[in-house]
This record gives C-alpha cells, structure tokens and sequence, in this order.
C-alpha cells in the first residue's frame, strides 16, 4: 500500500507559477513509477507528466511541455510538478498517481492516487 498526498495547489493569475507537491508514505518510493493527472469539469482525466525511478527519464503531455517540470526526491519520497507560465486552460484539479508497474500516459495503469490538489489560473 502506497499513500499519496499532493500540496500546494492554489489560485494563480495567468503567467505565474505554482509548485505541487506529492508525497509518499507506506511503502518504499523510489520503487515506484510517478505521475500527475489533471481533471476538469466536464473533461476526462488528462495526463500531464511522468517520471521513472529517477530524474533521468521523464516525458510530458505536449499542453505543457517548456512550461511544466516533473521531478522527484526519493530520499524525501516526494515527487513534484513545478508549474511556469500558468494558462487558464491549466486550471483543474491535479492528482498523483503511482505505478510500480508501469510507466505510461494511461490513469487506469496506475494503482494509487492522492486525493488531488485545486490549481485556479485566472486571466
């Protein structure tokens, strides 16, 4: 069983930044494969970012790439989405997810979530 609770969520005016933040509990982090999802209402779940066991292999969703930075601390157990040059298309409700298995785009391929954390983007 891996916990998982994301922070830093806020609202933010349009070109500004935010850093989330995901941390892990009840098993050991850097076994797992990390990454952030986002939803807004009426949308299906949107994937954004993922990291492998290290921050050597990541890989984002094209809406975010040059603005958005995925990483993660596993002395910490804590992964992070730094968030530049906010759009108001970027407001939703980030979630973390975790796979030990798998390392791909698809929310069903992984097996824990936190609860998701509020990113309000106003122009």
């Amino acid at each position: 069983q891996l916990n998982l609770v994301e922070s830093g969520g806020g609202s933010v005016q349009a070109g500004g930044s935010l850093k989330l933040s995901c941390e892990a509990s009840g098993d050991t982090f850097r076994h797992y494969y990390v990454a952030w999802f986002r939803q807004s209402p009426g949308e299906e779940r949107e994937f954004v970012a993922r990291i492998g066991g290290s921050n050597t292999v990541v890989a984002y969703a094209d809406s975010v790439k040059g603005r958005f930075t995925i990483s993660r601390d596993n002395d910490k157990s804590t992964a992070f989405l730094q968030m530049n040059n906010l759009k108001r298309e970027d407001t939703a409700v980030y979630f973390c997810a975790a796979s030990f298995m798998h390392y791909t785009a698809q929310s069903r391929d992984y097996d824990y979530w936190g609860q998701g954390t509020h990113v309000a983007v106003s122009s």
